[in-house]
């Protein structure tokens, strides 16, 4: 009885696996040299990104993140309220 009760407990006391997860976020606002300066900072300060990719010609960010430490709506939060707001157009596992 006491391994199958060990075996209960491993199950449920172990941290939920991470997974890296990149989006793709539309910003159509972005128009200046800077904004993808700004954009990149604002994206790098929210807890789990992993990495940020900003393009003006194309006007989005490609984000990696850690999906047990932040959400797509925290780093649309972090775009809009930087001045930019974005939306989601692709996600990858």
């Amino acid at each position: 009885m006491r391994p199958l009760v060990l075996a209960w407990l491993a199950t449920f006391a172990l941290p939920a696996w991470a997974a890296s997860t990149t989006v793709t976020l539309s910003v159509p606002t972005m128009d200046c040299p800077v904004c993808p300066i700004t954009l990149k900072k604002a994206l790098s300060k929210v807890a789990g990104v992993e990495a940020v990719t900003v393009s003006l010609d194309r006007r989005e960010a490609i984000v990696t993140f850690d999906d047990v430490k932040t959400t797509v709506e925290a780093l649309t939060r972090a775009t809009r309220d930087a001045g930019y707001p974005s939306g989601l157009t692709e996600r990858k596992p």
